[in-house]
C-alpha cells in the first residue's frame, strides 16, 4: 500500500521526537500529538504552491475522518512561521503547520528532496505507541497522501477493534 520513503526510517521503528515552532510561534513538542491518538505528519515542499495547497485543502476537506479515526494531523516544511501563518488562515486549515527552517527534522526523518532541488512530500502515519505504520512518497500525486493515511487508519482501527481495545 504505501511505499518506502525513507533509507533511514522504515514500518516499524519509533517516530523521532521532536520541537518545533507552530503557525502561532509556539514550541510544541511532537510527541505530544500522540495523546492516544495516531499521527499523520506530512512533508510537503512550499506553503501556497499549487501541489501544495491542493494537498493542504485535502487533508482540511478529510479533517472530520481524521479526528473519527482518532487521529491528528500535522504538517511540516521548511517554511517561515509567518508563512505558516498566512497559509493556515487563507485555507482555513484547522491543523497544526511546523516550521522546520533548517530541515533538521526533514533530514530525521530522511526526507529527501526530489531532483535534489524540491523538498520531498512525505507522509508518515504513526499509531498511538510512537510506531511508523505507513509512509508514503509522492511529489506529484499530492491529494492521494489524504487516501493513504485513511487506509491505514483504518487498519489501525481495525486492528485495535479486533485486539479489544
Amino acid at each position: 500500500m504505501a511505499s518506502s520513503a525513507s533509507k533511514t526510517l522504515k514500518i516499524g521503528d519509533f517516530a523521532p521526537d521532536f520541537v518545533l515552532k507552530n503557525q502561532h510561534g509556539e514550541l510544541v513538542k511532537f510527541s505530544e500529538f500522540r495523546h492516544n491518538k495516531a499521527v499523520v505528519l506530512y512533508f510537503y515542499p512550499k506553503d501556497d504552491t499549487p501541489g501544495c495547497t491542493m494537498e493542504a485543502r485535502c487533508f482540511r476537506d478529510n479533517y472530520e475522518v481524521f479526528i473519527d479515526l482518532d487521529a491528528e494531523v500535522v504538517g511540516l516544511s521548511s517554511d517561515s512561521i509567518s508563512s505558516h501563518m498566512r497559509f493556515a488562515d487563507r485555507h482555513k486549515l484547522p491543523f497544526t503547520l511546523l516550521s522546520d527552517s533548517a530541515s533538521k527534522v526533514r533530514k530525521m526523518y530522511g526526507v529527501a528532496n526530489t531532483m535534489m532541488l524540491i523538498p520531498g512530500r512525505v507522509t508518515f502515519v504513526i499509531d498511538h505507541r510512537g510506531i511508523i505504520r505507513s509512509m508514503f512518497s509522492s511529489q506529484f500525486n499530492a491529494v492521494k497522501h489524504v487516501q493513504e493515511a485513511i487506509d491505514t487508519l483504518k487498519d489501525i482501527q481495525r486492528e485495535m477493534q479486533e485486539a479489544g481495545k
